[in-house]
């Protein structure tokens, strides 16, 4: 049975019971984890430059919320197309041309003098970086078993943190010794590596010349997972499971943006911090969440070994970082740098434990052949709600000056949105057939 699923490879290795079982699938995990990194680089480069550019180009916070509001509005519209394309044309290529596509357009930014010429850059590069998780969660659907998705999803999803720790300790520098339009080229030289890396080395598994048949039969051990047809959207829709899941991205992922793209505001505007003070403690909140990523992908286990179910292992570890976000709230009350970090950090690695589980829902709900086109469908769903908070955030703090609103949301997001997703869809129920 075996060498009906890898035809090319040879029956000795198939059949033999020493075979060692290989980590190719965790090298592959490594280069989604690099392309995050790049992803998430090039989308933090405007936000710790907006005080910055606040001076150069006399940007307000309306501007900055209306800028972000199009790079949010661009993912929401680009993530319809993304999870299909890749769907369609397979990772390989698809991920190479997703990559070029939110490179070419985050260097573009060095080209941008008033804020209208960023609006445009940032909707070009919110198209691009749109088809970024929709490639990742469909590699690791073909990549694992349903076993260690969380944990690959948790590793990969941990290049969010490194992206920005890299992008808050590359930006400063750079704009200080050679200006900002630099800062945003500083990437390219990284995306160009990454994509004649993924060319040489990607196949699939059914396709790999390294992988042996051990690791073959373990990454397709749940035997009624099996490849099909892309699922047309009309049916997707129409099932329970799409629409909790979609609802959770819509309530969650907004606030991860608010964090991305706000932090560095709120340090400077709170405690004064120029921008060379700013690295430390963005390295020190995006450090805390890479722990909260991996470990949220790798918590699951435990709570197995402890004798839960896959699904109520997944579903508690959910709850579990939903609640430990709530404390974030508090923030508001705070007078300490380092007691606001603390609090940050928390929340921040809280988000990224409940985002990788949260991931991988859609795998363990959905047929690999699905899972890209779903992913798509919750990425723009939780695009278009961090389109209309970044420009909710804009006008308030226009107004207000003041992130109390702003962080009682965050707090409050993650409990509501796993009441909805168990709501809709109870112990995670599989779909059995999309035919």
């Amino acid at each position: 049975m075996a060498n009906s699923i890898a035809p090319g490879k040879p029956v000795e290795e198939e059949s033999s019971p020493g075979a060692s079982l290989g980590r190719v699938r965790w090298t592959i995990c490594a280069m989604l984890f690099v392309a995050t990194s790049i992803n998430y680089m090039d989308r933090q480069v405007l936000s710790i430059l907006k005080p910055t550019l606040e001076h150069s180009i006399g940007m307000t916070e309306l501007d900055y919320g209306h800028i972000v509001g199009f790079f949010t509005f661009a993912y929401a519209v680009g993530l319809l197309a993304a999870g299909r394309f890749v769907d369609k044309v397979g990772t390989r290529i698809g991920y190479m041309v997703i990559m070029a596509i939110w490179s070419l357009s985050a260097m573009g930014h060095a080209l941008a003098n008033t804020v209208s010429e960023f609006a445009i850059a940032r909707t070009f590069l919110g198209l691009g970086e749109s088809g970024n998780f929709p490639a990742a969660i469909k590699t690791t659907a073909e990549w694992f078993p349903q076993s260690e998705r969380s944990l690959a999803t948790g590793i990969f999803n941990s290049g969010t943190n490194i992206g920005v720790i890299l992008a808050s300790l590359i930006v400063p520098w750079v704009t200080i010794h050679y200006g900002w339009h630099a800062a945003f080229l500083v990437t390219g030289l990284f995306s160009a590596l990454w994509i004649l890396l993924w060319y040489s080395k990607y196949r699939k598994p059914t396709d790999h010349p390294t992988l042996t048949g051990a690791e073959l039969r373990h990454i397709y051990q749940e035997a009624a997972e099996k490849m099909g047809p892309s699922t047309p959207w009309a049916k997707l829709l129409g099932l329970r499971q799409t629409w909790g899941f979609t609802i959770a991205k819509f309530l969650t992922d907004p606030i991860w943006w608010f964090y991305l793209y706000w932090l560095p505001s709120f340090f400077s505007s709170r405690f004064h911090l120029n921008l060379s003070h700013l690295g430390l403690p963005l390295v020190l909140v995006y450090n805390a969440s890479t722990i909260g990523s991996i470990g949220g992908g790798w918590l699951p286990a435990p709570f197995r070994r402890l004798g839960l179910s896959a699904v109520n292992a997944r579903l508690t570890t959910m709850l579990l970082f939903a609640c430990l976000v709530a404390p974030v709230f508090l923030i508001n009350y705070l007078h300490s740098e380092w007691a606001a970090i603390g609090l940050l950090s928390l929340a921040a690695a809280a988000h990224q434990g409940w985002s990788a589980n949260l991931f991988t829902t859609a795998s363990d709900m959905f047929p690999r052949s699905a899972v890209g086109s779903v992913t798509g469908i919750g990425g723009m769903a939780g695009s278009v709600g961090g389109f209309l908070l970044a420009n909710y955030a804009g006008y308030i703090l226009q107004l207000t000056h003041s992130y109390a609103t702003l962080f009682a949301i965050a707090a409050s997001a993650y409990l509501i949105a796993m009441l909805i997703l168990v709501t809709l869809a109870p112990g995670l129920r599989k779909v059995e057939s999309l035919t």
